[in-house]
């Protein structure tokens, strides 16, 4: 296959070099000419174990080459990967001028007699509806009605480190394809033929997003492990030893779990000791910002919730509230975020039942009564049985776990608060 690489920096040297290997052609195209000379002395443009070695095996057997400029590079080739930098803007934005100067360079360089369509990827982190918004008018403006024909755009995110990125291109944690329908790309098909990794193949805005996400979670990570750091050191506890316990709890720590987008935190445990911690670390001056935003972005999310359970309802209509427990088949109410949610329905005027046949209110007993009693006084009111449920109109039916499963309610409005799509 015949590939062209647009940038030739950490990302897109490494990109060069490691499809040559494949035993692909591949053209490097930069303005810098220090880069451009490098890769055509068979060395590497930037300072990557392995990287070197590859180029020169590369430029020794002819499948690798540079230049400054287009030219005539794009005459037979079949893929072109848009490697240039998207650096922070004075207002914390990508600066977007690369990507849209050498997206005008690549258009103007289309032939028009082309047969088949090229395949035209980035990887420059950028924010989701670039593609849609930036990148394709781009093309349509140059190309008129021809634009679907003669290219497909698609997005494919790089997860390469500095100095592992060889070993991260062969052995990367996912492969993600971003194209206009979701559909397979033939050329990305082939280009990571060999590559054993998970493939998602996936809408334009969808892959673009990967990035920001893996690499804020990252920070939220080394923030998170930091803070807890100061807090060990400031009570003269063995950090080492914490992080150890932590991370082999592979099935709730370092996991899936916890992770999908949904319900609110909530329940005897999560809240009283964030609370906890944020006092201990305030005590003994530790400063842990990250762990004292959790519960504000909580109680925030709560908020979004219920402006998204309420969005388009008049006041005074008729609500089911499915699931009042922090967890389906218990009674603990305690700190629920479907308690929270009631309350909040109950104070902007609309007519609530419940539906929890877990909660029986006069089963509860200690801080579990308190909690109810304080925030929903009325609750014994409003719980229905399942009969009820299902047979009265409503509105809208709030689900805030799976229990919603267990009623037939096939004509009712319902959202599913606890997922995400």
């Amino acid at each position: 296959m015949n590939t062209v690489i647009f940038g030739l920096g950490y990302v897109g040297g490494t990109a060069a070099g490691c499809i040559a290997s494949q035993g692909h052609s591949v053209v490097g195209i930069d303005i810098n000419d220090s880069k451009v000379a490098a890769i055509n002395a068979g060395r590497s443009p930037v300072k990557e174990p392995g990287l070197e070695a590859l180029i020169a095996k590369a430029r020794a057997d002819g499948l690798l080459s540079a230049q400054a400029d287009i030219g005539t590079a794009l005459a037979e080739c079949d893929l072109a990967i848009v490697c240039v930098g998207t650096p922070s803007a004075a207002d914390g934005a990508h600066d977007m001028s690369h990507i849209l100067q050498v997206t005008r360079n690549i258009a103007a360089a289309i032939n028009s007699a082309r047969t088949a369509p090229l395949t035209v990827a980035y990887r420059s982190t950028m924010r989701p509806g670039s593609m849609d918004q930036l990148i394709q008018p781009v093309f349509e403006a140059a190309l008129g009605d021809d634009c679907a024909r003669l290219v497909s755009l698609v997005y494919n995110p790089e997860f390469l480190r500095e100095a592992s990125a060889i070993a991260d291109y062969f052995d990367p944690p996912k492969i993600v394809i971003g194209t206009r329908d979701g559909a397979p790309n033939a050329a990305m098909e082939n280009l990571h033929e060999g590559i054993d990794a998970p493939v998602f193949r996936v809408g334009l805005r969808e892959a673009e997003l990967t990035k920001f996400v893996d690499n804020s979670w990252h920070a939220v990570k080394v923030a998170f492990a930091n803070e807890i750091g100061r807090v060990c050191e400031q009570l003269d506890i063995s950090a080492a030893q914490v992080h150890q316990i932590f991370a082999a709890d592979t099935k709730l720590n370092i996991s899936a779990h916890y992770t999908r987008p949904g319900a609110a935190f909530g329940g005897s445990c999560l809240p009283k000791d964030v609370r906890a911690l944020q006092h201990m670390a305030s005590d003994v001056g530790a400063h842990t910002h990250l762990v004292d935003a959790l519960l504000r972005s909580n109680e925030a999310h709560k908020h979004h919730q219920f402006l998204a359970a309420t969005q388009g309802l008049e006041k005074g209509a008729k609500l089911l509230l499915v699931g009042l427990a922090f967890k389906r088949e218990t009674d603990d109410l305690r700190e629920s975020p479907a308690v929270d949610m009631a309350r909040k329905l109950l104070d902007a005027g609309f007519d609530l039942d419940i539906y929890d046949p877990g909660v029986e209110p006069s089963q509860l007993v200690g801080q579990n009564l308190g909690y109810a009693a304080a925030l929903l006084p009325t609750m014994e009111s409003l719980l229905v049985d399942r009969e009820t449920a299902q047979k009265r109109d409503y509105a809208r039916v709030i689900a805030t776990n799976s229990l919603i499963e267990t009623l037939d309610l096939q004509a009712a409005d319902i959202l599913d608060i606890s997922r995400i799509a």
